[in-house]
């Protein structure tokens, strides 16, 4: 359904995810302004989503920990709703510096909804994790699975979620969209915009189209004795255009009587490392060096959704397979091998 009137705040809109959302927000109709301190993305993506939809973007140079310049975008802007994808997001980064992750995560939640409520905008998604799962007893996971997260940007994610439950039940006005994704990929199908990490990527598909321009020698495969298909890891990869749908579809969702729900965001099957690396070479052409590494503390065998609830409560269902996956990844690093820079 076409939006003309809404107008979104989406804090982190320049990042991977973010900017993908904000194509798709401006593709079906919405005002949209971006906050965003440029700590993990690049200024050239906003100039990247802006050629691909010929719509001139708000942006705000800031952090949402930042109360004075939050103030001041909400005194500039009467928001119906909030996107809220900035924060720090490496697994191992956090257990390094976990004081870090909580200042940026959940202090910056805390700041965006304190000036959320004072600004009577009391609608908003989410943008949380599997992660919040932590060792799942089985799988496919569903969102009514016990929340063990391992580790401090699990633990900030589930925080975060744990305010928004805590707020949605002591005021009713508020409508809250939470979105645990499991393993973003691949890119838009223009090619203009993609995943663009700083440093080694700590992701498995970023780190393979970056063997495959060579900007990095080889892949490491962390264990090939885990009890799959072939001894190596399994998750959920979704197409990040999906996982774009699915916050579009989740804003929708937010009406009186939503309350505060969570939905699982994958495609409902795992695919193993293995299958990842061959994929990826029958859709590019290249021949993917690895070698097998022993396991990371941490790891786990298996992880891939349950998506029902998101089926049947928002009407979104992932639509792009495997192969579209990979063709869209390598049209992006093909054409970026040094991403934006």
């Amino acid at each position: 359904m076409q939006q003309t009137t809404n107008k979104i705040l989406v804090t982190g809109g320049a990042g991977y995810i973010g900017s993908h959302t904000v194509v798709a927000l401006v593709e079906q109709g919405f005002d949209v302004v971006v906050l965003d301190n440029f700590s993990n993305s690049q200024p050239e993506s906003i100039s990247r989503i802006e050629q691909i939809t010929g719509v001139k973007l708000d942006v705000v140079n800031a952090d949402v920990r930042d109360e004075i310049a939050l103030q001041r975008v909400f005194e500039l802007h009467q928001f119906d709703a909030v996107i809220h994808f900035a924060g720090l997001k490496a697994v191992g980064e956090s257990v390094d510096q976990p004081l870090r992750y909580y200042h940026n995560n959940v202090q910056g939640a805390l700041q965006l909804l304190r000036v959320m409520g004072d600004g009577n905008c009391k609608k908003i998604v989410f943008s949380s994790s599997a992660t919040v799962y932590g060792d799942p007893s089985s799988v496919p996971i569903t969102e009514s699975f016990a929340l063990n997260a391992t580790n401090p940007y699990g633990h900030s994610k589930l925080m975060v979620e744990t305010l928004l439950r805590d707020i949605s039940s002591s005021d009713a006005d508020w409508q809250v969209s939470i979105l645990r994704y499991f393993n973003p990929v691949s890119a838009h199908s223009s090619g203009l915009i993609g995943e663009d990490p700083n440093g080694i990527p700590n992701n498995l598909m970023p780190y393979i189209s970056q063997v495959a321009v060579g900007r990095l020698a080889c892949l490491s495969i962390y264990g090939d004795d885990y009890d799959t298909v072939d001894g190596t890891g399994v998750r959920d990869y979704i197409h990040v255009a999906d996982l774009a749908s699915a916050h579009i579809k989740a804003l929708q969702a937010l009406a009186p009587g939503h309350g505060c729900q969570a939905y699982n965001i994958g495609t409902g099957r795992g695919y193993s490392v293995l299958e990842m690396v061959k994929a990826f070479e029958a859709a590019s052409g290249q021949t993917i060096k690895y070698k097998i590494a022993p396991r990371r503390i941490g790891d786990i065998a298996s992880c891939y959704a349950d998506t029902s609830k998101s089926a049947r409560e928002l009407g979104w269902t992932a639509e792009h397979d495997l192969n579209g996956m990979m063709q869209d990844l390598w049209h992006w690093q093909s054409n970026n091998p040094n991403g934006y820079s």
